[in-house]
Formats: structure tokens, C-alpha cells, sequence
């Protein structure tokens, strides 16, 4: 089958020139912009057509590729065809660049040669309408060119990437050969690896979603990593995009990636960092046309690409800035354009998901080539509520006001009447609340006067800027201006699974404006359906349906459920029906807690997590604890605690202690998921508390859409995410084959059904401890358990 090209890729890595300007952007959503492509294609005759598909074979390098896209539209006479580009930005057409202009003109070309082509035509006219969206301007221009024109052009366009092209196939070729030599890179599969693997393999060919539990310790990364590689190497699938939210399985990917290669793989991975972590300091506080990585950017992008990829298959963070500061490129624009040549790559979420900041090279379009590999995937729930949420506050735009009213700069007045437009309807939209002395409202309905004035003032700013860009005020503008159009960019998506949220804090005199996505299910489903299909995977997926419903609710996505690797008899499992830890009861049950606590830390020496749901409730128990038991050592994790503060905290737990170590965290935390403490490094986890998250309008707003929906309110708004938290706490504990210890549940809720039928088939050998005493007895015969079989191996 013939590989597919789009025309806009062909011309923009072609034909880009001169500097990297990111200001020239527009600040328009591709939602809003199709919005006006139909506006404009409905104003058209009977004789047009819009979103042509077009199509051309062309042979390069001794292989065929199809050079496809949509034509925004096509009109024709008997004399005379017509092939319109439609493009839309806030810019005044007199501000595009050449470069820009060159661009937009190269797309209607290529659709003009494939036309004339296919049609026999002698010439044909193309005409680019330009829409600024601030003005509603229209801007039309023409050209007519012959076929020998558009031949001539289309001929040069490729034959430059024609170069790129047998650079490609040449290394896909190598990729090919040398992973289908490829074998499993450890001695043995752990129990449910092969399944994995196998299931992950099945859903690349049959293109669907498969959500994926597989429990600590089943090896997710290698599994679902190494059959979606070798589907690659058979040409299954193009690019893989190995999804994650976290820095640390990051780099559990990339040591994956690297363990393969050591049998001979040639393959291309890039790691994306985020633009503020990868752009250089001295970039930092440069203008566009201040910065010499910027400056002449595509001029010596290309040769900086032949050097990386000739030279390099694996493309980290450290790779991407050496390479970056030999050729004076940015670095982060230079590993977006160094992905599109990579067969996997590793990055965050908010790439593939984000409306903001998703990757518009890969995902403006459904690429089948593309597949899915969506790590630890229950952090998407919450991550994808707030991707799809925006909110401005009027102290925000008090700030701007202060300065321009202080501002001796040409232009100030100017912004000060703008910016007080948008305090007036912020003040007007929180009147109720002021007449009513209450602190918030909720609306079903787009807050639309804000939206108009939002959108009034960031028309007007963009021409400021334009015209003082060197300012004093910039600075102070800026949060504001990008934080309006993130705003305007959810207000184009919002819907039914919205709710406006109005607060008013009187002390601050401060209203803020939040528009709520409680329901983001439909946007994951199109994002996902950008690519073949996906696995979706964690090990605390349960229940499964709730995750299918919540992250896509697609009728391609599947169910599949691994068995935990560990024996159940490595953990003992401890719930206390004799502790009750809601509000009203937590004073009197605080002594049970500190002696339960103690039960498990008495019975032998070595290092515990206790885990509670607050940090004002993590205080009361760890002062309770401390006075009862001063002879122990007691940590406990603070409010915003920096990289090196985590990494001192967890250098305590040291493997084989001679004396006891408690760690007092919280459930949800940075302490809760993502850290490896195996061996003697951790010998029990204690839970207080069933993990509901506080009480909140915005949760309840949640729990009010779904018990509309379906009457699973409570369960989808807090008993989950809860028991969640929950279990990826627990899941700290038994990392490895040789783990063992205990897992405290102390909580009278955690026995009854609505919990128990929630957890995962390996903890089903769970006991109730009624008493102090009885969970005593049972810890104590746990350990005497381990030492026996310990000592029998020895």
C-alpha cells in the first residue's frame, strides 16, 4: 500500500524559510477556524464544491506515494476552473510574513497541478481568501497558472523531498529489518507479560482501545512497548506515541527503548520535554527577533536534521539540546520538527489530548500510521477535566489596569478603556451574588458577556502589542492576553457537559469566571481517534467499564484484566470495621488509629507510609502518633516540597534498617504513585480513610451531571477517584517478586460491599480485624509466616 503525504506537510517542511517567529502565530482554535471555512464555503455558488478530496501518485526513491488533501473548495465554468484556499488568523493581511504567504499560495498550487493533472486542464485559477478574525476582513487574491507552471513547481517540491524521503526509507528499512530480529529482552516472561503483549499486538492489527489493568510488577512499559514495535517493523503502523503524565515513566520508556536496542535495533525515539523545561536560559527574556536560535531557524533546520538523525537514534533531552546548540536552533522547536522522522515518541499527555497545546504536525488530521500507548491512565481522568476548563478572574485584569492607570507610555489610555470593559461585565456578571451575599453561582448556559468582552479586549490588545511591542507594559499583559485566549478557545468548545461556575470573594473584591467541562468523554474519543487505536493502561484500572465510559466511551474500546505477578500471600491485608474516620468521628477514633498504627509498626522493625486524606487531618494523627510512640523516628511530607526535598525524603528509607522509620503523607500526593521503595525498603503501608476528596461545587456539579446521566453520581465524583488514591498507595508496597509486608485499611467502610466489590481480584484474600488486639495478633502471625518460609529457603 502506497504511503500517504499531505499536502501541507510537503509544502511546509519544503518551503519554510527564514526566521522562527512564534508572535506570528494565530491565536485562532482549528474548531473556530472551521467554523468560518463553512461560513464562507455556505456563501459560495451552485457551482462550487467544498472539501475536495484530491489525490496524486507519484513515484519517488522506487516507491509510490500518494500526495492527498482537501481542497477548501472548488468552482468551474465551462471556461474556467477555480481552487480556493481559505486560511484564517488574527493577523491584518499586510502583517503575514513572505514566508507565510508562500506557504498558503503552496498548498493551492499543489491542489492546482493535481487538478490540471487529473482534469487535462490548460491553466487554472487560484484564489486565496484570507479571513482576519478580529475584523472579519476579507482578503481576496488571485493567480492564474498553467499546467507547465504548476508541473514545474510540484516536480521541485518534490524532488527536495525526494532527499528526505529516501533518507526515510532508508532508515524504516533498517528499523524493519533489524526489529523483526528482535526477541523479548529478558530470559523469561512474568505471569500475564506474554498475555499482555499478545492482547496489545491483537488490538494494532484489529485497530481498536483496549483498557488495560495489569497490577505492580506485570512490567506494562516492555509489554506494551515491545509488540507495538514490532508491529513497526512490519509496517503495521508508522509511529507510536508512548503517552505519560509523569517525568519518571518518561524515563521508564526511554530505558525500555534502550534495552531493545542493545540487541541491534535501529530505531528512532524522541523524547518531547516541555517548552519551558528544554528552552535554553539565555533564550529565556530575548524577543523572537532578538534570538539567535530563532533567527534564520529554517535556513539551518535542515542541516541540523541530516546531523541528528544520521548520527543519533535515540533522542533525549540531553541529545536534543547538544545537537540544538552545535546548529544554533531552538531547542524545542526543534524537537517537534525532529519528530516527525522519530518511530516513537515519548511525551506528555496534554500533546495528544490538550486543545491548547496539542501537536497540530500530527493530530490535525486522522493518520492511521499513528498508534496510541497511554500510560498510567487514570491521572487522565482528572488531567483532561482541567484540560478542557478555563477560568479568568477580574484581579487579573485589576493588575493591568493598576499599571496602565500609572503608565506614562503612548498607548496606556487606549488599553485602560478596553481593560475596563471586561472589569464591567466581570462586575456585572457577579451582581447576584454581591445583592444576594453569596460566594458562587452556577449557570447551565455560556457566560456570553463575558466571552464577547474577552474576546473585544484581546482584539485590541493583539493590535497594541502590535503596535508597542517594546512597552513597559507587555510584561504585565501578557498572563493576562494568553489567559483570555485559552478562555475563548474553551468557550468555542463548550456544550452540554459544561457548567459556568461564578464566584465572588468580597475580601479580595474579586469575581472569577470559570467555564467546567464535567464531561470531557467525547473530546478524548475524537483525540483518540486521531490514530489506529490504543491501550490505555495502569495498574488500577477497576472498574474497567467506569474508565471505558469516562476516557472515550467508544464502542472500539475493550476490557482486559491481568492477574497481579505476586503471590496474595506476600501482603497481608488488614481492614478495621472498628474505625470510623469520617468528620464527626474522627476525635474520638483518633486513639484507634495511633494504636493500629503502632500494631504495625511494633510488629517489625523496618520502614511505613501512613497515608491520610489532608494535610490538616495528617497533622492531627502524626502529633497523636508522636506522643504515643516518641521513640520512633517520624517523617512527614510538606506542602509543595521541591524535587531535591522528595528525593532527601525518600533517601530514608534505607534497604535493611536497623531502627523504625514512619512517613507521614498524603493519599493523592507525590508520595502516593510514582516511587519505587523495593525490598526492605518499605515493609507496610497504612491507609486512614476511604481517600473521598473534599467536598466542592465542582465536584458536585460532576456528581449532578452523571446522576442526570445515568445515577452515578457519588460513585463517579468521589467514591472513585478515592479509591483510586487508595489503591495506588497501597500499590507502593509489593514492587517485586521478593516484596512482602503489610497493608493496613483503616476504615469501617472499606468492609462493607460498595467497597469490597471494588477491589482488584488480589486482594480478595483481605481480612477484617475487629479489634486492636486481633489486628495485633494477625500482623504478627503474618510476619512469623515470612520468617518460616524464609528460613525454609534457606
Amino acid at each position: 500500500m502506497a504511503t500517504k503525504i499531505g499536502v501541507r506537510e510537503l509544502v511546509e517542511f519544503v518551503l519554510r524559510s527564514g526566521d522562527l517567529n512564534q508572535r506570528q502565530g494565530s491565536q485562532n482554535t482549528a474548531l473556530n477556524g472551521a467554523r468560518i471555512h463553512r461560513r464562507l464555503q455556505k456563501q459560495r455558488g451552485a457551482d462550487y464544491e467544498k472539501e475536495v478530496y484530491l489525490k496524486q501518485t507519484v513515484t519517488m526513491s522506487g516507491r509510490d506515494y500518494v500526495i492527498d488533501g482537501r481542497a477548501d473548495g472548488i468552482s468551474h465554468t465551462d471556461k474556467q476552473y477555480t481552487i480556493e484556499e481559505i486560511k484564517t488568523s488574527d493577523l491584518d493581511f499586510t502583517e503575514l510574513s513572505e514566508n507565510t504567504l508562500r506557504l498558503y499560495w503552496g498548498q493551492a498550487q499543489v491542489y492546482g497541478y493535481i487538478l490540471a493533472v487529473q482534469q487535462e486542464l490548460i491553466d487554472v485559477t487560484l484564489q486565496l481568501t484570507y479571513f482576519q478574525t478580529t475584523t472579519e476582513t476579507i482578503t481576496t487574491k488571485t493567480k492564474v497558472l498553467s499546467r507547465t507552471e504548476l508541473t514545474d513547481f510540484f516536480q521541485q517540491l518534490i524532488a527536495e523531498y525526494e532527499e528526505w524521503l529516501v533518507l526515510r526509507d532508508q532508515w524504516r528499512a533498517q528499523r524493519n529489518q533489524t526489529v523483526k530480529q528482535v526477541t523479548f529482552p529478558f530470559p523469561a516472561y512474568r505471569q500475564g507479560q506474554r498475555e499482555l503483549a499478545v492482547a496489545v499486538y491483537k488490538t494494532i492489527l484489529l485497530q481498536k482501545r483496549l483498557f488495560v489493568e495489569a497490577p505492580t510488577g506485570t512490567g506494562k512499559t516492555i509489554s506494551t512497548l515491545f509488540p507495538a514495535i514490532k508491529a513497526l517493523g512490519e509496517d503495521k503502523i508508522q509511529r507510536v506515541f508512548y503517552l505519560t503524565a509523569k517525568q519518571s515513566t518518561r524515563q521508564v520508556a526511554e530505558e525500555a527503548v534502550a534495552l531493545l536496542s542493545q540487541q541491534g535495533m535501529q530505531l528512532k525515539s524522541i523524547t518531547l520535554t516541555a517548552k519551558d523545561k528544554i528552552t535554553f536560559a539565555e533564550e529565556a527574556d530575548l524577543a523572537p527577533e532578538e534570538n539567535p536560535y530563532m533567527l534564520g531557524y529554517y535556513d539551518r533546520i535542515k542541516p541540523a536534521l541530516r546531523d541528528l538523525l544520521t548520527n543519533e537514534n535515540q533522542l533525549t533531552r540531553a541529545v536534543i539540546e547538544a545537537y540544538a546548540r552545535k546548529h544554533m536552533v531552538d531547542p524545542f522547536e526543534f524537537s517537534l520538527d525532529a519528530s516527525l522522522f522519530a518511530d516513537v515518541i515519548i511525551c506528555d499527555y496534554n500533546y495528544l489530548f490538550d486543545p491548547i497545546v496539542y501537536l497540530q504536525r500530527f493530530f490535525s488530521e486522522p493518520d492511521q500510521d499513528n498508534f496510541f500507548l497511554v500510560d498510567e491512565v487514570h491521572n487522565l481522568v482528572s488531567r483532561s477535566r482541567a484540560m478542557y476548563s478555563a477560568s479568568v478572574s477580574s484581579q487579573t485584569f485589576q493588575a493591568v489596569l493598576q499599571q496602565t492607570k500609572d503608565s506614562s507610555s503612548t498607548g496606556s489610555s487606549a488599553l485602560e478603556k478596553t481593560t475596563r470593559k471586561v472589569k464591567r461585565a466581570l462586575t456585572k456578571i457577579s451582581k447576584p451574588l454581591r445583592d444576594a451575599d453569596v460566594v458562587e453561582m452556577t449557570a447551565q448556559a455560556p457566560l456570553d458577556s463575558v466571552t464577547e468582552a474577552l474576546a473585544d479586549w484581546v482584539a485590541k490588545v493583539h493590535d497594541w502589542l502590535g503596535e508597542y511591542p517594546d512597552s513597559p507594559l507587555v510584561e504585565t499583559l501578557l498572563d493576562a492576553y494568553f489567559t483570555s485566549l485559552t478562555y475563548l478557545k474553551i468557550a468555542d468548545l463548550y456544550d452540554d457537559t459544561y457548567q459556568s461556575l461564578v464566584t465572588y470573594d468580597s475580601k479580595l473584591r474579586q469575581t472569577t469566571v470559570k467555564q467546567l467541562c464535567l464531561d470531557p468523554s467525547a473530546f478524548l474519543d475524537r483525540s483518540l481517534s486521531l490514530g489506529a487505536g490504543a491501550i490505555l493502561f495502569s495498574a488500577t484500572l477497576s472498574p474497567l467499564s467506569y474508565y471505558q465510559q469516562v476516557l472515550g466511551n467508544s464502542a472500539a474500546s475493550l476490557p482486559f484484566r491481568l492477574a497481579s505477578p505476586f503471590p496474595p500471600q506476600h501482603q497481608a491485608l488488614l481492614v478495621t470495621p472498628y474505625i470510623q474516620t469520617t468528620y464527626r468521628q474522627r476525635e474520638q477514633n483518633l486513639e484507634r488509629i495511633v494504636t493500629s498504627i503502632g500494631a504495625m509498626v511494633n510488629a517489625k522493625t523496618g520502614n511505613y507510609l501512613v497515608f491520610l486524606p489532608s494535610y490538616s487531618y495528617l497533622e492531627t494523627v502524626q502529633t497523636a502518633f508522636s506522643a504515643a510512640y516518641p521513640q520512633l523516628t517520624i517523617i512527614t511530607q510538606t506542602n509543595q516540597m521541591d524535587e531535591t526535598q522528595r528525593a532527601e525524603f525518600l533517601t530514608q528509607f534505607k534497604p535493611a534498617p536497623l531502627e523504625t522509620l514512619v512517613a507521614f503523607c498524603v493519599l493523592g500526593g507525590i508520595f502516593s504513585e510514582g516511587i519505587d521503595l523495593k525490598g526492605e525498603r518499605l515493609s507496610g503501608v497504612a491507609i486512614v480513610g476511604v481517600g473521598l476528596p473534599g467536598l466542592s461545587t465542582e465536584r458536585n456539579l460532576v456528581r449532578d451531571y452523571f446522576d442526570a446521566q445515568q445515577g452515578t453520581g457519588f460513585q463517579y465524583a468521589y467514591q472513585l477517584p478515592g479509591m483510586n488514591h487508595v489503591l495506588q498507595a497501597a500499590g507502593r508496597l509489593i514492587r517485586g517478586s521478593h516484596d512482602v509486608g503489610v497493608i493496613l485499611l483503616l476504615d469501617q467502610r472499606f468492609a462493607s460491599s460498595r467497597y469490597t466489590q471494588l477491589f482488584p481480584a488480589h486482594w480478595q484474600h483481605f481480612q477484617r480485624c475487629y479489634s486492636v488486639a486481633q489486628l495485633t495478633t494477625q500482623i504478627e502471625y503474618f510476619w512469623q509466616m515470612v520468617a518460616m518460609k524464609d528460613k525454609a529457603l534457606d
